[in-house]
């Protein structure tokens, strides 16, 4: 049975996916009466990502998951916590993890123990980084459809960066405190989003820009890397359905069968956007970089009904390119910094 909860707590609701989901709850949610932001509005943290959604409905309190007055004072408002706010950015880790342990794992264990303590339940967004890496599908006896040869929820962890460990470490703290203080807790570990609102130091609006800015775009190494992409709003659908019909201390997994190798991508957005093929430069790899994530979601889609809607990639890749296309004004003011920070690294 569904539960209903009135007043959600998205930290993080500035970010990327966070945003995203705020206005997911907006826009299909209405019986959700008020939806607080906790956002510590760093560089990937933008207030322009909300803009425009009703005031009366969601309300943007600027402050650190750390802080622990403040998060006490929230929690005890509310019936529903969705933690989005995380440090995300692998390349970010290599340089400097402080961050990330500040953020992912202290932050994480201030939320919990204000939920512990006022009994509200609690949705735990997690990476498929935590699980490492998988061989590459034609180096695979069932070229990837074995067993064990994508990410289940029992697979055990193997972090291999400052970003995925900080990230498994919450998740474990999570899992603890559902078995010690009956935390009512879910978690989700989703693979790569793509969509509106995603800082243009990732991936795919990176590439985008650089070609409406006329740069050259970046591929990292032999671009043979290869991500399961998921489209932010198959993401949000996803967790709303954990968190009003999920079992209490459960992982699920989400993804959307989106496995392309990080050659491919470049390629289909230089084909939809009208450039050559390879009118791109190879750059150094990242150090460590992991070689496949591949995600299997039958436990979200037998037990909770969910299903992607954005099943052909191109055509999401194409609703992204024509949002970046059309919103320059969001990240143009950005794009030199971000490409100036890049270089710094030959990359």
């Amino acid at each position: 049975m569904e539960k209903a909860f009135k007043n959600i707590i998205v930290t993080g609701g500035c970010g990327f996916i966070g945003s995203n989901f705020v206005h997911f709850l907006v826009n299909h949610h209405p019986e959700v009466e008020h939806i607080t932001v906790l956002d510590k509005l760093t560089y990937a943290g933008n207030p322009a990502n909300i803009a425009g959604l009703p005031k009366d409905k969601v309300e943007l309190v600027v402050g650190d998951i750390c802080d622990k007055e403040l998060v006490d004072k929230l929690v005890s408002q509310a019936d529903a916590v969705v933690h989005y706010a995380a440090e995300s950015h692998n390349d970010n880790s290599l340089i400097d993890p402080t961050p990330f342990i500040k953020t992912n794992i202290e932050g994480t264990f201030t939320l919990i123990q204000a939920c512990r303590k006022y009994d509200v339940r609690y949705h735990h967004i997690s990476t498929d980084e935590v699980y490492g890496d998988l061989p590459l599908r034609k180096d695979l006896p069932g070229h990837g459809e074995g067993k064990g040869e994508k990410f289940t929820p029992d697979l055990p962890y193997r972090p291999s960066s400052p970003y995925s460990s900080s990230k498994a470490s919450s998740d474990l703290l999570v899992r603890a405190w559902v078995r010690s203080f009956g935390l009512r807790a879910t978690i989700s570990n989703c693979s790569n989003n793509y969509g509106p609102y995603q800082h243009i130091e990732k991936f795919i609006p990176r590439q985008i820009t650089n070609i409406l800015s006329g740069i050259r775009p970046k591929l990292y190494g032999s671009g043979k890397n290869v991500r399961d992409w998921i489209h932010t709003n198959d993401h949000s659908r996803a967790v709303w359905d954990i968190l009003t019909k999920g079992k209490i201390g459960e992982t699920y997994l989400i993804g959307a069968n989106g496995e392309k190798n990080n050659k491919e991508v470049l390629e289909m957005i230089l084909e939809l956007m009208g450039q050559p093929k390879d009118a791109y430069d190879h750059v150094k790899d990242r150090p460590g970089h992991d070689l496949c994530y591949a995600i299997d979601a039958t436990k979200l889609e037998t037990e909770l009904g969910w299903e992607p809607e954005f099943t052909d990639f191109k055509k999401g890749l194409q609703h992204t390119i024509d949002w970046y296309t059309q919103h320059e004004d969001w990240w143009k003011d950005e794009k030199a910094a971000v490409e100036a920070k890049y270089a710094k690294n030959g990359q």
